[in-house]
């Protein structure tokens, strides 16, 4: 029978490529993305317009931050204002803070010169300020700093000194301590003002809720999991980091995870492998619902060939009578 461990989860953010809504987009937006740039460098402006506006329609109408701040640069370079002013609103709202400082300094880029008459332009800047100020984003800038400081240490501490090394054991001894600290924070947050949405506290700061929850003993979890499916509802949280809590939620309470999001490690082979799943054979219907990738490309990190019937016949075996 085998010893479980659940692998800790790591948030994977792209460097400045917070997502206005946190989900992954399809390729197809990338593609679109890196064509509109290269329109927009080759000064052609019209078709840049054209490339952005596609690549945020095949993503739902949602872009990456870097992709919005461009967009509108274009959008300026038609003299189409209104849109320009509505994508760098997306920029200040969703943006975390060190990418906020940084596209604070629109004010000098020289494609926004035509925004700078309109009254919405003051507004803007208001609006940036405000965030850059505003305490609870900042102590949740921290808080993301300190969930993921040690969390980005494991696989290069696991390859130099092994999953089971004394150094290994300190670094997760390090780990929960931080996160308890973390916990406390977010429950007086949560407790006091309820899951802030991304209008509130940008996407950075709403993640950090879900990651730290995420993170907390199984009571704590299952505690606060209401709250965050009526924030889905309401827009306020991602529906794919739900998807991540819920499976913590049900494997914690013994019973099969929905969406495959959380793999085991036995320790004695070092071998991961997809813990107990529920109708494996539709997992892909249910990722694909809340915006998660197909599950044969999300455990490939973790050195797995998904295979459903193997699952199945696995779980029959001794795994499935671990949980």
């Amino acid at each position: 029978m085998y010893k479980l461990m659940l692998v800790v989860f790591i948030m994977h953010l792209l460097p400045g490529r917070q997502v206005s809504l946190g989900q992954q987009a399809p390729q197809a937006y990338f593609d679109l993305a890196k064509k509109a740039d290269s329109l927009y460098q080759a000064k052609a402006y019209q078709e840049a317009v054209r490339a952005y506006t596609a690549a945020f329609r095949v993503n739902n109408w949602k872009g990456y931050v870097p992709d919005l701040y461009n967009a509108a640069r274009a959008w300026a370079q038609v003299s189409n204002l209104d849109s320009a002013f509505r994508k760098l609103d997306r920029v200040v709202t969703y943006s975390d803070i060190g990418d906020l400082k940084k596209y604070r300094a629109f004010t000098t880029e020289p494609a926004f010169g035509p925004l700078k008459k309109d009254k919405r332009w003051q507004q803007l800047l208001t609006k940036a300020d405000t965030r850059l100020n505003n305490p609870l984003v900042q102590q949740l800038d921290t808080i993301f700093r300190e969930d993921q400081k040690y969390r980005l240490m494991v696989d290069s501490v696991a390859k130099a000194y092994g999953f089971e090394s004394k150094e290994m054991q300190s670094l997760w001894h390090k780990m929960a301590a931080v996160d308890s600290m973390n916990l406390i924070k977010v429950k007086e947050i949560l407790d006091k003002h309820g899951w802030l949405g991304a209008q509130e506290v940008g996407q950075q700061g709403n993640t950090t809720l879900f990651l730290v929850i995420q993170h907390a003993d199984p009571a704590t979890q299952a505690e606060y999991l209401p709250m965050m499916r009526e924030a889905v509802k309401k827009g306020d949280a991602s529906a794919g980091s739900l998807a991540l809590l819920e499976d913590r939620v049900a494997l914690g309470q013994g019973k099969k995870q929905i969406y495959g999001s959380q793999i085991g490690r036995d320790p004695e082979s070092g071998e991961h492998y997809v813990l107990p799943l529920e109708d494996p054979e539709n997992v892909d219907k249910r990722r694909a619902a809340v915006g998660l990738q197909p599950l044969a490309e999300y455990v490939k990190r973790w050195g797995i060939s998904w295979d459903a019937e193997a699952h199945k016949k696995q779980q029959a075996g001794s795994r499935g009578d671990t949980h």
